[in-house]
C-alpha cells in the first residue's frame, strides 16, 4: 500500500484505552509492541477497515485484525464499533 496517496479523515467521538504492552529483545534490536482497544461512541460508526492506520497522539498505528460492528438491538443500524490498534517500534 502506498501510504503517500492515503487520504486523512479525522474520526471523533471515540474511546481509547491501553490494551497491550511488550518488549521483546533479540541480538540485533528491540521491538515494542503497544496496543489501545478503541470503541467509538453510541450511535456512531466511523469508517475505519482492518487495512487502515490511525494517526493518534502523534503515533502512527495500525489497525489490528477486524474491526467490529455491533449492531443496534432490534433495527438494521450499527450501535458502535470496537478494534485494536497497535504500534510496533525497534
Amino acid at each position: 500500500r502506498d501510504w503517500a496517496t492515503a487520504t486523512r479523515v479525522t474520526v471523533q467521538q471515540v474511546n481509547i484505552q491501553p490494551s497491550i504492552q511488550q518488549e521483546t529483545t533479540d541480538a540485533s534490536r528491540t521491538a515494542k509492541v503497544t496496543g489501545w482497544h478503541v470503541q467509538s461512541a453510541e450511535g456512531t460508526a466511523p469508517d475505519i477497515r482492518a487495512d487502515d492506520r490511525i494517526e493518534w497522539d502523534g503515533m502512527t498505528c495500525e489497525v489490528d485484525g477486524e474491526v467490529a460492528r455491533w449492531p443496534e438491538l432490534f433495527t438494521d443500524s450499527v450501535h458502535h464499533i470496537e478494534f485494536e490498534m497497535k504500534r510496533v517500534t525497534g
